[in-house]
């Protein structure tokens, strides 16, 4: 049986391969994690077949590291490129140039993806993410429907038609934050003419790299997960929506609101349920310090 370290090892060879079959040819690594990468083999977790390296050293000096794979690049390329999964993104500005050129290439890709063969079959555009690549709030939910399918948009449909109203009475717009989904392509329903079906945790799994990129390049302060399948997606199997949303949560690195889906409350049009999600969004605009009127803390109360 591979020891922990073979695994470890399999592993990331494995992720980086798929890094590189996708175009990706750098990674972002913090200064700290190249210290440590360079570090000699000390004791018995060292790869098998391989001598332990132990250089002499003064006894005011820190033992060295278990030993793993150096990993080069060019600082200044660390900097503009995505964090591997997990990792916290590099809070280092990103040159705006090689931003936009790294979010171009990344579009690129996605709307040549063929990966899920039933899925690039059956679509009509895919749906990679609309706003702005320097937003401080990103909004992601969990599939394009027929309408975003139709434009190539997320959140067209009735339910971003909702959406947009949700972030035009935060005092923003669909300009100033970014739009995304986890699947860049419509679920097909193979025999239906309407309706939807909630993504397979393969096709999420599958797709989820290219948000990873998104979100890393993006850099929010904030990330809305919309609706059950959107944090589960993001957050694997979870307690559901209804005992989640509300509760500020992590991912890579990133402050996560959850909260209902739009087309939720297009089902249920109870002043209530409207009203958790705007606590929802207050808690938002107060994590990004946006001023908030008496307006609207006062929104969906009863008078």
């Amino acid at each position: 049986m591979p020891n922990a370290y073979n695994q470890l090892l399999d592993a990331t060879i494995q992720h980086l391969e798929d890094l590189q079959s996708r175009g990706v040819r750098h990674v972002a690594v913090a200064p700290e994690t190249l210290h440590a990468l360079a570090q000699p083999i000390v004791g018995r977790d060292a790869p098998p077949g391989r001598p332990e390296k132990v250089s002499p050293r003064k006894s005011d000096e820190p033992a060295a590291r278990p030993y793993q794979k150096t990993i080069s690049a060019p600082v200044a390329e660390q900097e503009t490129l995505l964090a591997l999964p997990g990792e916290t993104v590099p809070t280092t500005p990103l040159d705006p140039q090689a931003k936009t050129a790294a979010f171009a290439a990344l579009r690129e890709r996605a709307l040549a993806c063929v990966k899920c063969p039933h899925l690039a079959s059956s679509r009509k555009n895919v749906a990679f993410g609309v706003g702005s690549i320097d937003a401080q709030l990103m909004f992601i939910g969990e599939a394009p429907g027929a309408d975003e399918d139709e434009q190539g948009e997320p959140f067209v449909g009735k339910a971003g038609q909702l959406l947009t109203k949700i972030i035009q009475a935060t005092g923003l717009s669909r300009a100033d934050v970014y739009i995304a989904n986890i699947l860049k392509c419509r679920p097909d329903t193979p025999g239906q003419t309407a309706g939807n079906r909630k993504p397979t945790s393969d096709e999420m799994a599958t797709c989820i790299p290219y948000l990873h990129e998104q979100i890393d390049l993006i850099r929010p302060k904030v990330i809305v997960a919309l609706g059950a399948t959107a944090v589960e997606g993001l957050l694997g199997k979870t307690l559901g929506i209804t005992k989640l949303r509300g509760t500020w949560k992590t991912y890579r690195g990133t402050p996560l609101m959850p909260t209902y889906h739009p087309a939720y409350l297009l089902r249920n049009q109870a002043m209530s349920e409207k009203r958790k999600v705007w606590e929802d969004m207050l808690a938002v605009m107060e994590k990004l310090g946006m001023p908030i009127s008496e307006k609207q803390r006062n929104y969906f109360l009863k008078g």
